[in-house]
C-alpha cells in the first residue's frame, strides 16, 4: 500500500464491512486520483486511461475468489477461516470435511453433505457457534457415557485377526509348516 492511501483515506474510518470498504473508498478516489504526483510525473486518472490502453485482454475463465481447504474435523468442531472459528456438525469429528469461503458465507462439507453454513464475519480473532451443534455435541456426549456405563469396568473389547491368511496367502498349509521348520533345524 503507498503512503498517501495510508494517510489520506484509512485514519479515523470505521469499516461494518467490505461493502462499507469498498463504498468510502469509491467516495474518496476522485479525490486521490485528481491530483498530480511528482513520483509518476501526472495524474493517477490520467495515467490509468494510458496503462489500460497498453495491458492484453483478460483470459476467458476468471479467476476462483473462493477460500479452499480441507481439514480433519477437530474434537472442539470448530474450523479456522482467516483467525476466525466456526462450528460444525460435531457427528464428523475426525473425518475430513472441506472447507469453503467466499465473501459472504462459510460452507463446511464432508463430500455431498452439508455440516455447517454460516455467515462470513469480517471480524478477527472472534468464535461463531450455531445452537444446533452444541445441543448435537451434548446429545453425542450423553449417548457416549451411556455406552460407556452399560460396559462392565476394565474390559476392553480387542480384535484377534485370524493368521492363517498369512499362511494361505503364501501357499503354506498347516502339514507344510510343521515340514518347513522341521528342515530348518
Amino acid at each position: 500500500m503507498n503512503g498517501f492511501f495510508r494517510r489520506g483515506f484509512m485514519p479515523g474510518r470505521d469499516f461494518l464491512d467490505p461493502h462499507d470498504f469498498n463504498d468510502q473508498l469509491d467516495a474518496w478516489l476522485p479525490r486521490a486520483n485528481a491530483r498530480y504526483t511528482r513520483a509518476r510525473h501526472g495524474i493517477p486518472a490520467d495515467l490509468v486511461v494510458e496503462d489500460r490502453a497498453a495491458m492484453r485482454r483478460l483470459g476467458p475463465i476468471a479467476p476462483d475468489a473462493v477460500f479452499r481447504k480441507e481439514v480433519r474435523l477437530p474434537r472442539d468442531y470448530y474450523v479456522r477461516v482467516h483467525s476466525n472459528d466456526y462450528s460444525v456438525d460435531p457427528s464428523a469429528i475426525g473425518r475430513l470435511v472441506q472447507v469453503t469461503a467466499d465473501l459472504d458465507t462459510v460452507t463446511v462439507t464432508a463430500g455431498a453433505t452439508v455440516l455447517a453454513r454460516h455467515e462470513r464475519r469480517w471480524a478477527r480473532h472472534r468464535i461463531f457457534t450455531d445452537p444446533a451443534h452444541v445441543s448435537r455435541a451434548a446429545e453425542l456426549r450423553r449417548d457416549y457415557r451411556t455406552s460407556m456405563a452399560r460396559k462392565p469396568p476394565g474390559q476392553a473389547v480387542v480384535e484377534e485377526r485370524d493368521l492363517s491368511v498369512y499362511d494361505q496367502a503364501f501357499g503354506l498349509s498347516t502339514g507344510n509348516v510343521s515340514e518347513l521348520a522341521g528342515a530348518a533345524l
